[in-house]
């Protein structure tokens, strides 16, 4: 394992970007579909020493950003029934629904507690015997696993009152639901290093042959954004349309098998409903039949009030890449961290957050 400090190298930083400069010959646009991308391109200044050439898009990376406003409100009705303690990343606790947030109803009164782990959730249920435990499991393929875990641990330790209200997500198919919906233009792909790791390379072939759009996974600190940015624009400026790895130092072409394993032994895919994109086809898990004692729809039944989007809120629009952050008209104004009015200015990986804290200085605000 090399040392954090040598993908940190301002020379080959340098390099990389004259390399860039030299290679870019043509306008192209390239999307990350990761929240932790898109943290780091905007911590790093990433579009201010790119050629102007190449326009980097964030694309719904954001597991927080694209939890449908429905799945939230259904969460936090749950959380409010007599009996239930809802545990979940802190992360999700601000992130508003159509009338409330978890961060609100746990001032009233509800048990809602924040884990760092599906682990944790499995404690609360052991030590609270009278209580139903909900675990609210979002996230990628990244995560997932762990719920899954949680399942088959809940169910071999003989735990009845641990359930989990899943809203997991496939990102692949996403990313070419998004090519179809032709909205905006896009070149290539900055794939997801943490999601490759767990699934690998394979699941995004069909991208790649299918609608030749070339695709890299690619690491996190700078020298790995920046070569991979250069691997893609290499692949546009020939014509190819492959799917690479640059993180190889965590990703392998066949991923993690035993964590894909367990996903397949606990979920089955599912649709899913995603945030300003709506329902797309095999982008979902759902607990598989025979697990049913642990999934907490089929368990508790609650009564939602109609959905409503956040006033003024363009987070669908920025997570289909259709608008910029600042594009939106209460970006920095009655929408900022501390007053977030949707899920990407309330998530540390959404792509409003990032643009707020790293990005103001270099783009005109609302």
């Amino acid at each position: 394992m090399k040392l954090v400090s040598e993908f940190r190298d301002p020379n080959l930083a340098k390099y990389l970007i004259d390399r860039l400069k030299a290679t870019s010959s043509r306008a192209i646009s390239l999307m990350e579909v990761c929240g932790t991308h898109t943290v780091a391109i905007s911590r790093n200044g990433m579009r201010q020493v790119i050629p102007e050439t190449i326009k980097l898009l964030s694309g719904p990376g954001c597991p927080v950003c694209v939890t449908a406003n429905s799945d939230i409100d259904y969460a936090i009705e749950l959380a409010k029934t007599d009996g239930v303690t809802m545990t979940t990343f802190g992360d999700m606790m601000k992130v508003p629904g159509s009338y409330s947030s978890f961060t609100k109803e746990k001032a009233a009164g509800a048990d809602i507690r924040v884990v760092y782990s599906t682990i944790d959730a499995l404690k609360i249920a052991e030590e609270n015997p009278d209580r139903e435990i909900v675990f609210f499991g979002v996230g990628f393929e990244t995560t997932s696993p762990t719920v899954a875990l949680s399942v088959v641990e809940a169910k071999k330790r003989g735990l009845k009152n641990y359930s989990v209200y899943a809203r997991h997500k496939v990102v692949p198919p996403a990313m070419a639901a998004l090519l179809s919906l032709g909205e905006v233009k896009i070149d290539g792909f900055i794939c997801p290093g943490h999601v490759s790791a767990v699934i690998g390379s394979a699941p995004y072939e069909f991208i790649a042959e299918d609608y030749g759009i070339p695709c890299v996974i690619v690491g996190f600190e700078p020298i790995d954004i920046l070569q991979g940015i250069l691997m893609l624009v290499e692949q546009v400026e020939s014509g190819r349309s492959e799917v690479e790895i640059q993180y190889k130092r965590t990703v392998r072409p066949e991923g993690n098998p035993a964590a894909v394993k367990l996903l397949n032994e606990v979920f089955k895919v599912t649709d899913a409903d995603w945030r300003g994109i709506g329902v797309i086809p095999a982008t979902g898990m759902a607990l598989k039949p025979e697990f049913a004692g642990f999934d907490a729809e089929k368990r508790f039944s609650v009564e939602l009030p109609p959905t409503r989007e956040p006033k003024g809120c363009a987070c669908g629009e920025i997570l289909r890449g259709v608008k910029l952050p600042y594009e939106c008209k209460i970006f920095g104004k009655s929408c900022t961290p501390e007053h977030p009015v949707g899920p990407c200015m309330v998530s540390t990986e959404g792509a409003c957050a990032a643009y707020y804290r790293y990005d103001r200085t270099s783009v005109k605000v609302g």
